[in-house]
């Protein structure tokens, strides 16, 4: 029989994949006559994942859960490449994996343990009265989160922290944090796991009372040529950045006169009913950054002009 008794073997290699990207699972030997290839997870009972001999791939009795996943490197396996391609990498794929070659020269079992990762790709963090809010979704393995503020507060940060797993075994994580208050204390929240970190941060900035037609809104911006810039008035998108790429909501293109790279709104014409929060949503591949203000109008020469 082809299938090895493989549960006791050291594994040999360890390969971290992404969920739903495509992975290689590395495999060699000595080329020698035609070879035999058999590659199976090993669970119990082990599940035939891809099968070579005969100089071509026999996937009559491929399990169902690898159907057109599958491959190798064809015009390498002469030269003792057995690799495996696997694609759409699902959460169900980790596990350990046996290489099994067999040619004239004898034959070998090489063990791969394969783990499966999704990554913190998006993080939100957003207030709501003296509540701060930081959430993920679609993580695995379960992440942790941590709260922390700037200057470093004295009291102790009330937080609590819910973590939920959907059908498809991912993990949601959400963090509500009830802590000191006032302007200008930046609240910072880091979401981990054993491929990657990321980091939320919120800064409510005082109030502004604008007096004037025009108005500059300030942005605690990341500087960088891949980071994407979002302003936001009480919710409602208006524009988008990234790099020299912007793109206005038609509500506010007479308004918007112009953004620094770094974020910083420029405002013209403020209408009484423009009056509110604006949030500035600065984000690259390993940190968001919010700024929230509020805006008011005031002052005889702002409703003359209006």
């Amino acid at each position: 029989p082809w299938i090895c008794s493989c549960a006791a073997l050291p594994t040999d290699a360890e390969v971290s994949c992404v969920v739903k990207q495509s992975c290689i699972l590395p495999c060699s030997f000595q080329s020698l006559g035609e070879p035999i290839l058999h590659w199976t997870q090993l669970k119990s009972p082990e599940l035939r994942v891809h099968s070579f001999y005969s100089n071509q791939d026999q996937l009559g009795h491929q399990d169902q859960n690898f159907r057109g996943r599958t491959s190798l490197f064809l015009d390498q396996v002469s030269r003792g490449n057995a690799s495996l391609l696997l694609r759409d990498v699902q959460l169900q794929d980790e596990g350990r994996y046996n290489c099994y070659t067999s040619t004239t020269e004898g034959y070998k079992g090489l063990i791969i343990r394969l783990n499966v990762d999704a990554p913190v790709s998006d993080i939100r963090i957003h207030q709501d009265g003296n509540r701060i809010t930081c959430s993920s979704e679609g993580i695995y393995p379960q992440p942790e989160l941590t709260w922390s503020t700037e200057p470093p507060s004295n009291m102790a940060l009330q937080n609590r922290t819910t973590v939920h797993q959907t059908e498809e075994k991912l993990y949601d994580i959400s963090s509500s944090l009830t802590g000191p208050d006032g302007p200008d204390l930046t609240y910072s929240c880091s979401i981990r796991t054993r491929r990657n970190q990321r980091r939320a941060t919120f800064r409510e900035l005082s109030p502004v009372t604008v007096t004037t037609d025009e108005t500059l809104l300030p942005c605690s911006g990341l500087n960088g040529s891949e980071t994407t810039v979002v302003w936001r008035f009480n919710h409602q998108t208006v524009l988008n950045q990234t790099g020299r790429s912007r793109s206005v909501s038609e509500r506010w293109r007479k308004h918007v006169k112009d953004v620094s790279e770094r974020g910083d709104l420029s405002l013209q014409g403020l209408d009484p009913d423009l009056e509110g929060n604006y949030s500035c949503e600065s984000s690259d591949e390993d940190e968001t950054m919010v700024t929230q203000i509020t805006v008011k109008r005031g002052g005889e020469e702002t409703r003359e002009n209006s």
